[in-house]
């Protein structure tokens, strides 16, 4: 009798021990599985360290109509430079030598000022800067954008819109004043309804 109860105890301890076991294999499964999103995680951190950002300062429509584009066509994010101070049809108007945008445009020491300085830069590696041709050059509010950010590392590729002149000198200036030391891409002219397909390959 002793025997069998011993050996029924025997058979029990055993049936309990097997039992145990389950959960521990169940409790190591769900944590391999949580593992998996702190994975993709990583990887989507990684991936967001390789952003495009379009920047672009407009007043007439044109060259946002470009930007836009560009956006489209290199799934960028995008950032409009505002001036503090709007521009107005008159401070256009390129046959009045008193025009706001005349006298700075005159002067490569402006720089007007902008509504405020929140385009993340740091968080994106290629910029694309699009603005519109004033007298040869750039605007000078692109200017004050290009010196109020470190640009170091950044690839750069400047692209513009003109009613009559090319891309000229503009791109090679704003190189020079640009904060940080940036690879730029060489600027080019386009009309405001290019097609995604001709902004695609600006940074090949």
């Amino acid at each position: 009798m002793r025997k069998l109860w011993t050996l029924l105890l025997s058979v029990f301890m055993i049936t309990t021990f097997t039992a145990c076991g389950g959960p521990t294999g169940a409790s190591t499964d769900k944590k391999a599985s949580t593992s998996t999103p702190a994975s993709s995680e990583s990887k989507q951190t990684a991936s967001n360290t390789s952003k495009t950002l379009v920047v672009y300062f407009s007043c007439s429509g044109n060259t946002k109509k470009l930007a836009q584009t560009a956006a489209t066509a290199l799934n960028a994010d995008i950032y409009e430079i505002v001036p503090k101070k709007p521009y107005t049809d008159n401070d256009l108007n390129y046959n009045d030598e008193s025009t706001r945008a005349t006298v700075e445009q005159k002067d490569d020491k402006a720089r007007p000022a902008l509504k405020d300085k929140n385009a993340n830069i740091a968080a994106y590696d290629k910029i694309v800067i699009a603005y519109p041709i004033w007298w040869g050059q750039a605007p000078r509010i692109v200017d004050t954008f290009l010196e109020s950010y470190d640009f170091s590392g950044k690839t750069i590729a400047p692209i513009c819109t003109s009613g009559g002149s090319d891309v000229g000198s503009s791109a090679d200036y704003l190189k020079s004043i640009t904060r940080g030391s940036a690879n730029w891409k060489p600027g080019k002219k386009f009309s405001p309804s290019a097609s995604a397909q001709e902004l695609k390959s600006l940074f090949d």
